[in-house]
């Protein structure tokens, strides 16, 4: 993860998958890759864990899975926020309805 006030560096997918391509083929280690593709960063260590990320996504998903953009969060509050006001509106007009009838709102 890039420190505060540090753009990460976005590689294109095909980038990502002729270098991955390329270490399988001539069984290159981590290291070595990236230092040939100048992958190296301030601390070796977060170049490593890159290109291991990049081949387990390779060896899971496929070429397609380099070519998804993986950062950031992914939105799930929408819905349940839209459900929660439904439910809210409902409520309102069965109360409505049940003033309207003359019974006693719950």
């Amino acid at each position: 993860m890039a420190k505060k006030g540090n753009k990460q560096k976005k590689y294109r997918a095909e980038f990502k998958i002729s270098v991955i391509m390329d270490m399988r083929e001539n069984h290159m280690g981590y290291r070595e890759t990236a230092r040939k593709y100048g992958l190296v960063t301030s601390s070796m260590g977060g170049a490593i864990s890159t290109l291991h990320r990049w081949e387990r996504i390779y060896l899971e998903e496929g070429a397609a899975g380099l070519m998804e953009e993986r950062r950031g969060r992914k939105s799930t509050g929408r819905p349940l926020e839209m459900e929660l006001e439904y439910l809210k509106k409902l409520d309102a007009l069965i109360r409505a309805e049940e003033e309207r009838n003359g019974r006693k709102p719950k």
